[in-house]
């Protein structure tokens, strides 16, 4: 059984529930919170804001490796800055959403955000917003390569048309068909992109696959709570 700190590591497609299913077992475990999308978001509004061309690796690459991000790992408070401008609602915006595929496969950019999302893990085991509890880390690589040696590793995944339901509900407050079809190009397209770079559609071997497909909200963070308190000693704590 696993002593605190504790990092638990979940990964998954798009629309598959692991950004709010992963912040809401950070809070009942009370444990930090990493979510290595928005870093990826961030990058690409900052490239953006200081009018680098995208489609140029060399120049992305450099501008992202100076970039003044700043994160916090509170669940209850997840708040990106970047050069002090807070950047949280800002990087969601679809502006974003359309162009951060050209950020996120690039090659150098990862290993650049990769190195960060290590480090951030690794303060939040000795001590940071938990306290030295430990963090939930997710994104798309994070069981494989950022965090191979994490205490938990998930694979959370969920059918295409799960996935594009849940989507469509976040982003048009309605799962009908107009909205479903208006978020296919960026939900499909993201996950056919980052998979040039990332392997988050098959579970590795050790990590255990959720299918949150016939299950709600409550239900996900439940099954991702049992499989944590089956490998390790982590409870909820509140």
């Amino acid at each position: 059984m696993t002593t605190l700190p504790l990092t638990v590591a979940i990964d998954g497609p798009s629309g598959s529930g692991k950004s709010s299913v992963s912040k809401e077992v950070a809070r009942r475990l009370s444990l930090g919170y990493l979510d290595t999308g928005a870093m990826y978001r961030a990058a690409t509004w900052w490239c953006l804001r200081e009018g680098v061309d995208l489609a140029d690796a060399a120049s992305v690459t450099a501008v992202v490796d100076t970039m003044p991000l700043a994160m916090s790992t509170n669940p209850d408070d997840q708040r990106i800055w970047m050069d002090e401008v807070n950047i949280t609602d800002a990087i969601r915006e679809t502006s974003i959403s359309s162009k951060v595929s050209a950020v996120a496969t690039n090659l150098e950019v990862r290993d650049i955000l990769r190195r960060l999302q290590r480090g951030r893990i690794d303060a939040e085991r000795t001590g940071g917003f938990s306290g030295g509890r430990g963090i939930v880390a997710e994104g798309r690589d994070i069981t494989t390569v950022v965090a191979p040696d994490a205490d938990v590793r998930i694979l959370l995944t969920a059918s295409e048309e799960a996935r594009l339901a849940r989507r469509a509900l976040d982003v048009h407050g309605t799962a009908d068909a107009s909205a479903v079809e208006a978020t296919k190009d960026e939900v499909l397209r993201r996950d056919a992109d980052d998979s040039t770079v990332s392997s988050f559609q098959v579970a590795a071997d050790g990590v255990v696959t959720i299918d949150s497909s016939a299950l709600d909200f409550e239900q996900t963070v439940a099954a991702v709570l049992q499989v944590i308190e089956s490998q390790t000693d982590a409870q909820p704590v509140n």
